[in-house]
C-alpha cells in the first residue's frame, strides 16, 4: 500500500494499491513505522539512463517515473544512486511484480513498486502535486467475518430448498386424487435429471467457461441478461405461495383471449410478477454500485437457487454420484490444472469468476453470492474486495461440513479454491454412511424409496370404475415393499377429501366407511414398516 497525504494539510490521507517485490527491499507491516516522504513527480522521464536523473538527485524523496522499456533494475539502480528512498513506477498495463535476479536484489536497498496510471491521476486530482507518501505492506488476516454470512446464506439455502422440494413431493404423492382444473397451477412440475442430461450439462459448462475466458467482454452481458430473467423468475416462485395466501387481492383478470391472460390470473400475482421483474432491472442498472448492489444480487441469487433446488430433482443416488464426480473433475481441472495451460499462468475458473484483469468492460459475472470484506485490512482495496461463492457450489451438493473445509483450505492457501473438491466427498461419504446406517442404500441408489401405487384400505368400498367385488374382511393386508411403509396422508387443509357414500340397496343397508384418497392409506395398527 502507498498512503498519500497532502503537504498543505486538509483532507484525510488515502491508501492506494501498489505491487512490489519484497526481494528488492522489505516494507514495514505497520503504517506507523513507515517513513512519510515527499513524492517527486518525475513521470516525464522513464529513468532508464543517467541523463534522466535531475541535477540535484532525489534526496530523501520517492520519485514517480514512467514505465518505459528498460529493466526494473536499471531504474531502481539510478534512483538509489540519486539518493531516493524508494521508487514508484507508473504503468498503464496490468501490474506485475517488478523482478530481477539474486545479484541485483543484493545490490539494491530501497523498495520498488508499480502503481496504476488510474491511481496516479486520482492522487494528483485529490491531493494536488505537493504530497507525501509512505510505503507499507499490511498483513492479510486468514479469515474474514463475511465468511460467516456466506456460510449462513449457502447452508440456509440448501436446507430450505431441500425441505421445500421434499415437502412438495410428499404433498403431490398424497394428492394424486385431486385434479387441478383451476386457472393456475399451484406448483410447477419438477424435472428429473437423467445421465444424458448430466453429460450435456457438463459439456455446456465447459464450453461456456472456455468461451467466457476468450470472449469475456462480449458474453458477460449475455450472462447478466440471463441472470436478470432467471432470478426474477426464481423470486416470483419463492414469493407466490405467500401472496396466494393473502386475504386481499383475490380479484382476477376479466375474460379475454390474450395469451396467458385467458387463464384469468389473479391481479395480485401480476403485480408480484412486475415487482420481481422491477427488482432484477434495478439490480441490472445499478449492479456496479459496490456499496449496496451486492445485497440485491444475493437476494436474487438465493431466490434463483431455491427455485432450482425445488424444480430440478436427482431421482436416484446413482445419478447424483455421477453428476458430483463429473463436476468434481471439472472444478479441479479448471482451477488447478488450467494455470499450466494458460499464457498468464492464471486459473480459468478464478479468472472468469472474478473478471479478467485486462477486461475492457470491468464487468463481473453475477452467478455468485458476494459479501464485501468486513475486516479493516487495506488490502481489500487491492484484490478481491468481495468473498465469492458460485451458484454451482450451492445447487449441486449438500453441505455444511464440506463448506467449512472449503473455508479452511481458503484460509490456509490464500488463493481461490474449487469448492466442489471438498463438497463432493463430504456429500457422497455422509450420504452413503447415513443410507447404510438406515439400511436403505439399495433404495437410495435406485431411487425406489417411495411406493408408486399404494394399495387401498381393504375395508374401502369399490369405486364406480372398479367392477371387482370387495374382498372379504379376513383377507390379509398386502405387505409393503421392504423398507417402505404405506403412505400416511392427512387431508389437505384447503379442501377436505370427499366422502363417498353409496346408495342404499335397502332399508337395512349397513353404513359404509369413507374412501381414502388414492395413494393415501390409513396406517393399519397391525403393520409397522421401516421409514423409507
Amino acid at each position: 500500500m502507498v498512503h498519500v497525504v497532502s503537504e498543505t494539510g486538509g483532507r484525510k490521507g488515502k491508501d492506494y494499491c501498489i505491487l512490489y517485490n519484497p526481494q528488492w527491499a522489505h516494507l514495514p507491516h505497520d503504517l506507523g513505522k513507515a517513513s512519510l516522504l515527499q513524492l517527486r513527480d518525475w513521470t516525464a522521464s522513464v529513468l532508464c539512463s543517467p541523463p534522466d536523473l535531475p541535477a540535484k538527485g532525489f534526496s530523501n524523496q520517492i520519485p514517480l517515473v514512467a514505465r518505459g522499456n528498460c529493466t526494473f533494475y536499471e531504474k531502481v539502480r539510478l534512483a538509489q544512486g540519486g539518493g531516493a528512498r524508494g521508487l514508484l513506477i507508473v504503468s498503464k498495463e496490468t501490474l506485475v511484480p517488478p523482478g530481477g535476479n539474486k545479484t541485483q536484489y543484493d545490490e539494491i536497498g530501497i523498495p520498488v513498486a508499480l502503481l496504476s496510471h488510474k491511481d496516479m491521476l486520482d492522487i494528483f486530482k485529490s491531493f494536488g502535486r505537493a504530497v507525501r507518501v509512505a510505503l507499507y505492506a499490511p498483513g492479510e488476516p486468514m479469515l474474514d467475518y463475511n465468511m460467516v454470512i456466506i456460510f449462513v446464506m449457502a447452508v440456509g439455502t440448501v436446507a430450505l430448498g431441500g425441505y421445500w422440494a421434499g415437502s412438495r413431493d410428499v404433498r403431490k404423492r398424497c394428492m394424486k386424487h385431486k385434479r387441478d382444473d383451476g386457472p393456475e397451477k399451484q406448483e410447477d412440475e419438477a424435472v428429473d435429471v437423467t445421465p444424458v442430461m448430466i453429460c450435456v450439462f457438463v459439456v455446456m459448462c465447459c464450453s461456456m467457461l472456455v468461451l467466457l475466458y476468450y470472449f469475456y467482454d462480449q458474453l458477460v452481458y449475455v450472462i447478466i441478461g440471463i441472470f436478470c430473467l432467471s432470478s426474477s423468475t426464481g423470486l416470483y416462485s419463492c414469493l407466490s405461495p405467500l401472496v396466494q395466501r393473502l386475504p386481499l387481492g383475490r380479484c382476477r383478470v376479466p375474460n379475454n383471449s390474450l395469451p396467458y391472460f385467458h387463464k384469468r390470473p389473479r391481479v395480485s400475482m401480476l403485480l408480484l410478477a412486475l415487482l420481481c421483474l422491477a427488482v432484477s432491472v434495478v439490480w441490472g442498472v445499478f449492479r456496479n454500485e459496490d456499496q449496496w448492489a451486492w445485497i440485491l444480487q444475493d437476494a436474487l441469487g438465493v431466490a434463483f437457487c431455491l427455485y432450482m433446488l425445488k424444480t430440478i430433482r436427482l431421482p436416484t443416488f446413482k445419478a447424483c454420484t455421477l453428476l458430483l464426480l463429473v463436476l468434481f473433475v471439472y472444478d479441479v481441472f479448471f482451477v488447478f490444472v488450467t494455470p499450466f495451460l494458460t499464457k498468464s499462468g492464471n486459473s480459468i475458473m478464478v479468472e472468469v469468476a472474478t473478471g479478467p484483469s485486462d477486461s475492457a468492460t470491468h464487468e463481473k459475472l453475477p452467478m455468485v453470492l458476494k459479501v464485501p470484506r468486513l475486516n479493516a485490512s487495506p488490502l481489500a482495496l487491492c484484490d478481491r474486495p468481495f468473498s465469492l461463492l458460485g451458484f454451482g457450489d450451492i445447487l449441486v451438493p449438500a453441505y455444511g461440513i464440506g463448506l467449512l473445509v472449503t473455508f479452511m483450505a481458503l484460509a490456509l492457501m490464500q488463493r481461490g479454491q474449487p469448492a466442489l473438491l471438498y463438497l463432493v466427498p463430504c456429500t457422497l461419504v455422509t450420504s452413503c454412511a447415513l443410507a447404510l446406517w438406515r439400511r436403505e442404500l439399495g433404495m437410495f441408489w435406485t431411487g425406489s424409496g417411495f411406493a408408486k401405487d399404494v394399495p387401498q384400505s381393504p375395508w374401502a368400498p369399490p369405486s364406480a370404475d372398479d367392477p371387482q367385488p370387495q374382498k372379504d374382511s379376513d383377507t390379509s393386508l398386502p405387505r409393503p415393499p421392504p423398507g417402505e411403509e404405506l403412505a400416511k396422508c392427512p387431508p389437505p387443509p384447503e379442501q377436505p377429501p370427499e366422502v363417498s357414500v353409496p346408495e342404499e340397496t335397502g332399508a337395512g343397508a349397513p353404513p359404509q366407511e369413507p374412501v381414502s384418497p388414492v395413494g393415501c392409506t390409513p396406517e393399519p395398527t397391525s403393520l409397522v414398516g421401516a421409514s423409507a
